[in-house]
């Protein structure tokens, strides 16, 4: 049928048509098996649902009634009922079906909300057309009556729905039905406009519930399933049905349907809890609570004063009788930003006066102080920004004040890190910098710029220096000075600077530090980019920060400080200063000349200490190693909740240096399914008579189950000795997990060169998919190389692993750019 075929008719159109044959086909069976009985019958065939509304998708199931009035007898009845399903299922079609009589339909109807929310849209197919008729009328009398005690408990299904599905504007892999903003919810507000309590706001929702089934059509005919979840694999496939560029615009316009659809729930759930209060207060006992709430502003009716032109109207910010926005520029962002600070939403009525006020009358550019503080203002709400922001945007008012911001609105991220879309990450992150603007003495410059810091991913290129050139000009729009410009312009190009430097380079190496403090230039620049660098990362997402990372870059900023004041670095561990622990298990190694372990387990905020319980004594003391994965790293503001620490072990090991350590030492976590989250490996000479390799690892067990330590210890004597074949063992372990694996693809490894990153040593930089197993093999084609691994940086950051490597030649001297190549070519064949 060409109606089923991708290149056929499409939309609403192709719809119509399908439902109009399946019509035709289903009162033909109805006519054959009653003898084309019609008024006065008392057999009816009735649609119900989806089909109901005459919307049929290629391959959405049938929802139908077979409606009778009792006198045509119960095996009459069954009989038909046979005759009409029976040829449905024998074509594969999925069918939801019932047969009831008009009281048994009420009854249902007041028993299963599904089932009251299916007969708004009943539809007449066959049969006695009376019949029909009287159950719609019934229906909706019924659902009007009980819609003050029905809608509350529809609501609540709604929120567990986007609880349990998650939001569709924000989905890689959404649920075009079911996440919040897909079809359900547009259902939804079709019940709540028949109820007459409410309407949910009409402008672009029709559009975006037509955009969404017309591309879950087009992944029904692509896939040939009855699927509503729109995987990553099969994008590219709708897109080109759909005759759209690429997935990305597919997904900025399925994202961008859906937000229309959340923004009209949520004006419209505000207005249907509004009319159910107002409906639980009698009159007389209203006009009392006005009485008494008369000085608080909390009564129905009272306006109480927010800013200048705007007052608060009965839960919602709305603006003052007196407010003349036409007149003034500057009321769209101190309307949003009193709502903010104040908790409230923007009434819906409030902000499309607004939006047509700022079509007549744009703020001059640049802006006034005024429009500037108030900007500040509203990203300073915090959390309250979110929903305020969200009504601006739905309105067009942001790409208005900010036409730059057009071009990261509802932009999909494929980064399995990131949890939000470019524009709402870029509002997360002001959120969070919120939280840490008394740890800087230019909040308004840490605010502008965590909003502005992603802005070059609308653009080709590099997202931070395209960025750079995009928050100058924005920057300046928004009315700061040259010299505010230029700070702002360098926090977004180095927005990434510290968090990479920190976990990638060796912070004991001189260069490193200059190198920062080269870039930042001043302490106030390097103090708004500490502070940045940390509301981003927990805005990506849980997997972008950690108290490890945070110490990290706290070390970081702590010697770039010292050195950009002309101070000595700050007191810390350096190679030749190993920590107490980290002392006696190397002294302990070299005496025993074995490998010494020590293994503290982290759970629940708590962490214990396993020594090893043989070879080299393996110490490790009984006492707490400290109250672990509560913080947010050093210097978190008062106001930042703290992030749990995943489950996990941190593992040191302690073994003389020989050859062919750390592929060894990798091998055997890998062995034993232990995930390596970070890594650091260092040398020492704890007596003066030879060195000694210190690994510390930050790892998560595949399964739950940590190994024990004695077995470990045991497989890494083995795996230096030689007497344990790790590769092969490692080998067996992949092609299995192949057999199981779906074939993800991922972007094929990188290794590079990082050019004048140390002055002691080449540095050698690795990006590629985390597996089981890739440390080891990195390790094995740098032992294969002949280069000695000074020190190494791993770090895992979702799905990505980022690892940098500082080697020497044998005697001990950085690789010269020829052989660095060598080496960073060898590297990447072996990941290949």
């Amino acid at each position: 049928m060409r109606l089923l075929e991708p290149s056929g008719q499409g939309g609403p159109a192709r719809r119509a048509a399908l439902a109009r044959l399946t019509d035709d086909w289903l009162a033909g069976l109805f006519n054959r098996a009653t003898g084309g009985t019609g008024a006065g019958s008392g057999l009816a065939l009735v649609a119900v649902g989806g089909y109901g509304r005459g919307e049929l998708s290629p391959r959405s199931d049938l929802d139908l009634l077979l409606l009778h009035d009792g006198k045509a007898g119960a095996r009459t009845v069954a009989a038909l009922a046979d005759q009409l399903w029976y040829p449905v299922w024998d074509l594969n079609l999925a069918l939801d079906h019932s047969v009831r009589t008009p009281s048994e339909v009420r009854k249902a109807a007041r028993d299963d909300l599904k089932v009251q929310l299916g007969l708004l849209d009943a539809r007449h197919l066959a049969g006695d057309p009376e019949l029909t008729g009287a159950l719609r009328g019934t229906a909706l009398a019924d659902w009007r009556e009980q819609a003050p005690k029905r809608l509350p408990e529809l609501r609540e299904i709604c929120r567990e729905r986007a609880a349990r599905q998650g939001e569709l504007q924000y989905l890689l892999e959404p649920d075009l039905k079911e996440a919040r903003g897909g079809l359900r919810d547009a259902t939804a507000l079709r019940a709540v406009a028949a109820s007459w309590l409410a309407d949910a706001p009409r402008e672009g929702l029709e559009a975006a519930r037509t955009r969404l089934l017309d591309v879950r059509d087009a992944l029904h005919l692509t896939t040939g399933r009855a699927t509503d979840r729109l995987a990553l694999q099969e994008q590219d496939q709708v897109a080109e049905a759909l005759g759209v560029l690429d997935a990305d615009v597919l997904l900025r316009q399925v994202y961008e349907s859906a937000r229309t659809i959340s923004y009209a729930s949520d004006v419209t759930w505000r207005e249907v809890g509004r009319v159910l209060r107002s409906r639980s207060v009698r009159p007389v006992l209203r006009g009392l609570l006005r009485g008494r709430m008369a000085g608080g502003g909390t009564g129905r009716g009272e306006r109480s004063p927010l800013a200048e032109g705007v007052v608060e109207l009965d839960g919602e910010a709305v603006l003052a009788r007196t407010a003349r926005p036409e007149r003034d520029p500057v009321l769209p962002l101190r309307a949003a930003a009193a709502a903010a600070q104040a908790g409230l939403p923007l009434s819906l009525h409030a902000v499309r006066r607004l939006r047509t006020a700022a079509v007549a009358r744009p703020l001059p550019v640049p802006w006034p102080a005024e429009a500037r503080e108030q900007l500040v203002t509203l990203l300073g709400a915090g959390a309250q920004t979110v929903p305020v922001w969200e009504a601006l945007e739905a309105e067009g008012i942001v790409s208005r004040l900010l036409p730059d911001w057009e071009r990261v609105r509802c932009r999909p991220q494929r980064n399995a890190v990131h949890r939000w879309t470019v524009d709402r990450h870029l509002i997360e992150t002001a959120v969070r910098a919120a939280a840490l603007t008394r740890r800087v003495h230019r909040p308004d410059l840490l605010l502008v710029a965590a909003l502005l810091h992603d802005i070059g991913k609308g653009w080709p290129g590099d997202h931070s220096v395209s960025g750079e050139t995009i928050a100058r000009d924005m920057a300046a729009r928004i009315g700061f000075d040259a010299r505010d410009v230029a700070v702002i312009a360098t926090l977004v190009r180095h927005h990434l600077l510290l968090v990479e430097t920190a976990t990638r380079r060796d912070l004991d190496d001189p260069a490193t530090v200059e190198a920062v403090a080269d870039t930042v230039g001043t302490i106030g620049t390097l103090e708004l980019l500490h502070a940045l660098t940390e509301a981003d990362a927990l805005a990506t997402g849980p997997a972008a920060w950690s108290a490890w990372r945070g110490s990290l870059v706290t070390d970081l900023v702590k010697r770039v400080t010292a050195r950009l004041a002309g101070e000595t670095a700050p007191e810390g561990h350096t190679a030749d200063e190993p920590t107490a622990e980290q002392e006696r298990l190397a002294v302990e190694a070299w005496r025993a000349q074995a490998p010494v372990l020590t293994l503290h387990t982290r759970a629940e905020g708590r962490s214990e200490t396993e020594p090893a319980s043989e070879g080299g004594g393996g110490g490790g003391s009984a006492t707490a190693y400290g109250s672990a994965g509560t913080g947010t790293g050093a210097g978190a503001g008062p106001n930042v909740v703290p992030e749990p620490e995943p489950v996990g072990v941190e593992l040191l090991m302690a073994v003389p240096d020989q050859p062919g350590v750390l592929p060894a030492a990798a091998g055997v976590l890998a062995m034993h399914r232990l995930t390596v989250r970070a890594a650091d490996l260092r040398s020492v000479d704890p007596l003066g008579e030879g060195p000694v390799l210190l690994l510390s690892w930050r790892v998560a067990a595949e399964f739950g189950s940590l190994p024990q330590t004695v077995r470990l210890r045991a497989d890494l004597v083995r795996a230096l000795d030689g007497s344990l074949d790790v590769p092969a063992r490692l080998a067996e372990r992949e092609q299995a997990y192949a057999r199981r694996s779906r074939g993800v693809q991922a972007p094929p490894p990188r290794v590079t060169v990082a050019p004048g990153s140390s002055q002691l040593a080449t540095v050698i930089e690795v990006r590629a998919q985390d597996a089981q197993g890739l440390l080891h093999r990195i390790g094995r084609a740098l032992e294969a190389a002949r280069v000695t691994v000074r020190s190494a940086h791993v770090s895992t950051l979702g799905a990505n692993a980022v690892d940098a490597f500082y080697v020497t030649d044998e005697k001990g001297e950085p690789l010269s750019d020829a052989s660095a190549t060598e080496v960073a070519q060898a590297v990447e064949r072996a990941l290949k």
